[in-house]
């Protein structure tokens, strides 16, 4: 059936203004990826220096003060397996490209989820930004992501950052706007600033709901690995990535299982820090 409207050129719109970015923009771009690059390769770097042994050590103690006693068996038993089937370094660049990931939402999302709790105008204008980030596909976000930063590492810290920051944002503004209307009338009528009132009062409160959201995005980016692998970012994605291709079963399951070990030491942790600080508010 003939249309009756003309299409409207999206798609060459859009390729017009990827290409006014990379011209105008692309300075920028390559010192962000040189930063991104850095980044990764410092905690790899770092992480590497230890021992597989001191390592598991280290993250089972860690576990052990913020979790149980089984969370931390767990955590130090499942980081030897993965050494022991011949894992750690992928292992390695998977926690480093999700730690860089992470810490970027943190540091860009919490920031914006306290303005957008501030000022009703922005939330309005970050809350259907949010809705696009969520629900676009992931693999959308690779297209301009090899664009701007070419193949590796950086395209795909591009992609997990667009990908799991919405829950940092959402839950920051949830976190803040549900403290008491009581304790903020309270600190009013004791004449404290807008400041004072963020920061000794809304924000500690908040904390557990903040929390639970970096702990969304960290799930959130270690479900990026292996899509991001398709874009040459190394780790535990690279070797599901090649197993599903090379139609090697066995291989790819053993990927998975350390990609699982990693989330649910991960997620234990993140969510223990939660009710560590809820508890220690109370």
């Amino acid at each position: 059936m003939d249309k009756w409207l003309p299409k409207i050129p999206l798609a060459d719109w859009i390729d017009t203004f990827v290409d006014w970015l990379t011209t105008t923009f692309g300075g920028l771009f390559d010192g962000v990826s040189s930063a991104v690059e850095n980044s990764v390769d410092g905690i790899v770097k770092v992480l590497g220096l230890l021992p597989p042994i001191i390592l598991a050590i280290i993250i089972g103690l860690l576990a052990l003060w913020l979790t149980k006693k089984s969370i931390a068996i767990f955590s130090f038993i499942g980081f030897l397996i993965i050494d022991y089937l011949g894992y750690w370094d992928a292992m390695l660049n998977t926690l480093a490209l999700v730690l860089t990931s992470v810490i970027i939402s943190i540091v860009v999302g919490i920031p914006i989820g306290i303005w957008s709790s501030q000022k009703a105008m922005v939330r309005k204008i970050v809350t259907p930004i949010l809705d696009f980030m969520q629900t676009m596909p992931a693999f959308v976000y690779l297209l301009p992501a090899i664009f701007f930063f070419n193949i590796g590492v950086v395209p795909g810290v591009v992609a997990s950052v667009i990908f799991a920051m919405p829950p940092t944002i959402r839950l920051t503004i949830l976190g803040i706007q549900q403290v008491p209307a009581d304790i903020i009338e309270a600190t009013e009528s004791f004449g404290s600033t807008t400041s004072q009132r963020l920061l000794k009062v809304q924000l500690p409160l908040a904390m557990p709901t903040i929390m639970a959201g970096i702990n969304q995005s960290i799930m959130l980016a270690l479900s990026m690995v292996v899509i991001a692998s398709m874009v040459g970012a190394p780790g535990l994605g690279e070797e599901v990535y090649r197993a599903v291709t090379q139609l090697k079963i066995g291989v790819g399951v053993e990927a998975g299982i350390a990609i699982v070990i990693v989330a649910i030491v991960l997620d234990r942790i993140t969510q223990n820090a939660g009710k560590r600080k809820k508890r220690g508010n109370l």
